[in-house]
């Protein structure tokens, strides 16, 4: 690999994952930068998992960059998972709900992407179909 790749390589993994900051960069700058990727990342795992942000009020932002600051991003849906998992003793009453219900709809071992369950999405395509969202697209 390339000095400028490593380099690179370096300050990405010091931005998103909480390795150390390499030297010959101000110190300063990239705390600051890693603090906005940080609450960047909590809005965005708050959109995927809405409740789970909200139970933790205007502490969400602190509460999930404190978790995230030394494990890389694995998605909005990954993320808000993991998090929630990891805060399982600790996770206020509308957080476990929306992992429940998370973890009926889908499947997630904590290493590969969450799929979805396949009588959930059965599910889904019937109460779709019920509220007239067009048809199901089964043949039969």
């Amino acid at each position: 690999m390339s000095d400028l790749a490593s380099q690179q390589a370096a300050l990405v993994s010091a931005l998103v994952a909480g390795s150390p900051l390499p030297a010959g960069f101000d110190e300063r700058r990239l705390t600051a930068t890693r603090n906005a990727l940080l609450r960047k990342r909590a809005g965005e795992v708050a959109l995927a998992w809405p409740l789970l942000a909200a139970s933790y009020g205007a502490e969400w932002p602190t509460a999930f960059a404190t978790w995230a600051a030394s494990r890389p991003p694995t998605g909005s849906l990954r993320d808000g998972w993991d998090f929630a998992r990891w805060a399982a003793d600790t996770l206020p009453s509308l957080a476990r709900e929306e992992l429940s219900t998370r973890e009926r709809q889908f499947t997630y071992d904590g290493h590969s992407a969450p799929r979805r369950r396949r009588l959930s999405t059965l599910r889904h395509l019937i109460e779709r179909r019920q509220r007239g969202g067009g048809p199901l697209g089964l043949t039969g």
